[in-house]
């Protein structure tokens, strides 16, 4: 796989930022909350904040994966009746919104259920980046990875400190877009300090890929940002968000966004190698 395939829509904007001497900010929130419109002017206020990439949720019934701030969110979210083409369309509105590049995280049985083709290609119609899949892997991935291929997708797979060195060779070669490593074992959710497995998993990631590797889990403040930048090539953030928004509403999203974005900048490092 060439670099400039491998980088995809995400990858390239979290190598732009890199290559400023900076990491890039990735920000999660979950389609339909606290309403359609809500979360489409929550998500809006994470790119006026300075958001690089973002990270939108496809809520689910059983979000093995997420804590109780993410859960709580889905199931309002749900409890409002969103539906499919709601993700769609949310992602729809973003992409007119700004040039920073759309992605959906989902569980994969909704993707299934809805047909991966029909999916992938109503996706990348409605200008989506490509999709971060938290419950599958690349070895169970073939239709997937096919579609997601044929419609220029960005395939972002995970990685743990529980990986073995060749899982994690074999998952950053299923990659595009950037590798998602997630910095604690357990589930999602702000913590007061970020888990120090992050930077060796980085390290182990980096020896065996040269696309970018995201950092998430845990950080919920520009100085945990700041920290986290220094080794990582892109800082994702979600619960916090979605913290933020119960609490003060876009302006609130928008205020962390601007924190997170200063926190990723305070620290200049040398431009991404090749």
């Amino acid at each position: 796989m060439s670099e400039l395939v491998a980088l995809g829509k995400a990858g390239a904007a979290i190598r732009t930022a890199n290559d400023a001497g900076r990491a890039a900010l990735v920000g999660y929130l979950p389609a339909g909350f606290p309403s359609y419109d809500g979360g489409v002017d929550a998500i809006k206020a994470m790119v006026d904040g300075g958001c690089d990439v973002l990270e939108i949720g496809f809520p689910y019934s059983d979000p093995v994966m997420d804590g109780v701030t993410i859960q709580r969110a889905a199931e309002a979210a749900l409890a409002g009746g969103l539906r499919t083409r709601d993700v769609l369309s949310t992602v729809e509105k973003l992409a007119a919104y700004s040039d920073v590049p759309v992605l959906v995280m989902t569980y994969w049985n909704p993707i299934e259920r809805y047909g991966v083709d029909r999916f992938a290609a109503d996706f990348a119609g409605v200008g989506g980046a490509g999709l971060i899949t938290p419950d599958l892997i690349p070895d169970e991935g073939a239709e997937w990875l096919a579609a997601a291929d044929k419609n220029d997708l960005d395939k972002v797979f995970l990685v743990s400190p529980s990986s073995t060195d060749e899982r994690i060779r074999m998952t950053t070669e299923a990659c595009r877009g950037f590798v998602y490593a997630t910095a604690v074992m357990g589930v999602t959710g702000a913590r007061a300090t970020p888990s120090d497995l992050a930077a060796p998993l980085v390290k182990r990631t980096k020896a065996v890929t040269g696309i970018p590797v995201g950092v998430g889990l845990g950080v919920s403040n520009g100085d945990q940002a700041a920290g986290v930048a220094a080794f990582a090539d892109a800082v994702i953030v979600g619960s916090a968000f979605v913290k933020a928004l119960a609490d003060g509403g876009p302006a609130g999203v928008r205020a962390l966004a601007e924190d997170l974005a200063e926190g990723v900048r305070r620290e200049p490092r040398a431009p991404a190698g090749r």
